[in-house]
């Protein structure tokens, strides 16, 4: 019993191992993306600048452990203000680059649908004074879902956070805010290994069980019907050999019990001969009670013990 269940569980198993060896992998990947952006809560000059959509577009290059990810991050940002502001690069719009080190981490991994968080540190140039950008300390909060398409292919929808310490502009600091949509496609190097091929079925033989009173050898109307059975399956085998292997119970010695399991076994293979079966085609052993099919202790009659099992090879 304890085998079969441990092989339903295998079973089961299965399409689970298999769907999460195909559909992610360790390794390098690269990837592009592009989305709005809204600059928002930006103060310049003194001047309180309402939230403007505006666009993102970048590329990063990372590392996949399956699970944590690091990477590198490039993206630029462009938003329009609707206000002028001469002399300025920030005149009627506000442009930012940034390059940016993210770490995020994917829950579910192996699976097909991925959510996944992740921080960015780095670096980011922002439109200041012209023609020169204020170079200044970047950081970012991610939180997405990515989709595997393949081992190889993936896309993600993201949100983040991204802001800045404040540029200057004339000597006067503003803030930058950002709230980001972003969606990526993201293409891993190298393919995943093959599974490994299953391993081959398990034939069993056909098998039969002959049961027995407690301390005899002769056969009961069920017995010798079941042994016309194994004989049957032995003929329609064309080519084959029997095994009878006789067993005992533990009450009586041992050494007793050694001889009774022969005499059953030998019983079994008279009674094959006589329907048909070749002698020679059969072979007999005794194992006494050192094999019980119900684990007992010493001196106990058990039924199911007390049996010649038939097998055909």
């Amino acid at each position: 019993m304890k085998k079969v269940l441990l092989a339903a569980a295998a079973v089961i198993a299965l399409p689970a191992i298999a769907q999460a060896q195909d559909v992610q992998t360790p390794g390098v990947y690269f990837g592009v993306e592009g989305g709005l952006n809204w600059l928002f809560g930006t103060t310049i000059l003194g001047q309180y600048n309402s939230p403007y959509t505006g666009w993102a577009v970048g590329g990063k290059l990372g590392y996949d452990f399956i699970g944590p990810r690091i990477e590198v991050e490039g993206l630029y940002r462009q938003n329009n203000t609707g206000v002028g502001y001469p002399g300025l690069a920030i005149n009627g719009q506000i442009q930012q680059a940034s390059v940016m080190g993210n770490l995020l981490y994917d829950f579910n991994a192996t699976g097909t649908w991925v959510p996944y968080i992740g921080a960015g540190a780095g670096v980011g140039f922002v439109d200041s004074q012209w023609p020169i950008n204020s170079t200044v300390f970047a950081f970012q909060g991610i939180l997405g879902i990515g989709y595997n398409w393949s081992p190889n292919l993936r896309f993600n929808l993201d949100g983040r956070y991204f802001g800045t310490t404040n540029p200057t502009v004339n000597g006067s600091a503003w803030s930058n805010n950002n709230i980001t949509l972003l969606a990526s496609v993201q293409l891993k190097f190298g393919s995943a290994p093959p599974p490994p091929p299953p391993p081959p079925p398990v034939v069993t033989p056909p098998s039969f069980m002959v049961f027995f009173d407690w301390d005899r050898s002769n056969l009961s109307a069920q017995a010798l019907a079941t042994i016309q059975q194994a004989a049957n399956a032995f003929k329609a085998k064309g080519s084959a050999r029997i095994t009878a292997t006789g067993h005992t119970d533990t009450s009586g010695p041992e050494a007793y019990n050694m001889a009774l399991s022969l005499r059953r076994a030998n019983a079994v293979k008279d009674a094959l001969v006589r329907d048909g079966v070749p002698a020679q085609a059969i072979t007999v052993i005794g194992k006494g009670e050192s094999q019980l099919l119900v684990p007992t202790g010493d001196n106990v009659r058990e039924p199911q013990n007390r049996r010649v099992e038939i097998v055909i090879q």
